[in-house]
């Protein structure tokens, strides 16, 4: 690997370990792993989704998702409904206590990476993004 690309990586990481040491901070004050926070927000932006939704959309791996959904249903913040389509699949639905919890965190985890980011100018943080969704794009079509 060249040596910019590796500084490139390296920077990568460490800004999103930062960043993730800073939202743990913030879960871990409501008992909240960063999986489980992950599946409340997904279910509460995008609406009910299967297992299979829900995991594609916080990228993780099969293994942790049920126990992520067992320990939020225990905690009573979302519900498993039987899909009517198709019995053998369940809907996870974000309760009404689950959507206070993730009313109360998300705003608060937002305004702590907004609060991060806060010395980069706003062209900078389009230059960014416009580079990662670069990234994404070249990665997506070696995919294929």
């Amino acid at each position: 690997m060249a040596k910019k690309e590796l500084k490139i990586l390296i920077g990568l990481h460490r800004a999103v370990n930062y960043i993730d040491r800073q939202s743990v901070r913030i879960f871990s004050e409501y008992q909240l792993t960063m999986g489980q926070f992950a599946v409340l927000e997904a279910l509460y932006h995008k609406g009910d989704m299967t297992v299979g939704q829900v995991q594609e959309k916080i990228l993780s791996s099969s293994g942790t998702i049920p126990l992520i959904v067992n320990n939020l249903e225990k905690r009573g913040y979302l519900v498993r409904k039987t899909d009517s389509n198709d019995k053998r699949r369940c809907i996870l639905h974000i309760t009404e206590q689950g959507q206070e919890l993730i009313g109360q965190v998300y705003p608060r985890n937002e305004a702590r990476i907004i609060e991060l980011m806060s010395g980069w100018t706003e062209e900078e943080k389009e230059q960014l993004a416009a580079l990662l969704k670069k990234f994404g794009e070249i990665k997506h079509g070696e995919d294929n």
